[in-house]
């Protein structure tokens, strides 16, 4: 993010499961920072919440992991440019959605409320959430429990595992 923010680059490219801050949210933040540089999220996940909330991040590349030696070169070209780039495989899930085969759904967790449950999933306990945020131990369990709620889990493994599902965590 610093970095970002010191050298204004024009093309970022960040892996979608980052530790500490997603991909997702630091794409978040490179926008608000550095509003001219444009992002390329790396990511094992085409599922169309990820490119969905991506999208609405102000991502403008969606590279598949198993393709980026193929089109890593082609997105960074195309970004700069001012372009969009999907790997195909995400393009599809894209335009399945438009024609209504599938509806891509909201992801109804908050940004603050998504960077808590990496956190978690990556196996911090809850006095370390606090610590790693800057707020009250009081305040990341009520984070956590509104989470759980939200997500309907009642257990922290149930939480990893939507994590992993995500993409805000690898297994």
């Amino acid at each position: 993010m610093r970095l970002a923010e010191q050298l204004k680059p024009d093309v970022a490219i960040l892996d979608v499961a980052m530790p500490v801050l997603n991909g997702l949210e630091a794409a978040q933040q490179i926008h608000k920072a550095s509003p001219r540089t444009k992002v390329i999220l790396l990511t094992m996940h085409p599922e169309e919440q990820y490119v969905a909330a991506a999208m609405r991040a102000g991502v403008k590349g969606f590279l598949l992991k198993n393709q980026a030696a193929q089109d890593l070169v082609r997105a960074i070209e195309e970004v700069a440019k001012g372009g969009v780039y999907l790997s195909p495989r995400v393009s599809q899930v894209i335009v399945e959605a438009s024609l209504g085969r599938r509806e891509i759904d909201a992801d109804p967790l908050t940004p603050r409320e998504r960077e808590i449950l990496q956190l978690i999933a990556e196996g911090s306990a809850t006095k370390q959430v606090a610590a790693q945020l800057g707020i009250s131990v009081k305040t990341a369990e009520s984070h956590r429990a509104r989470i759980m709620k939200k997500l309907d889990v009642h257990e922290v493994a149930g939480l990893v595992r939507y994590a992993i599902r995500q993409g805000l965590v690898e297994a």
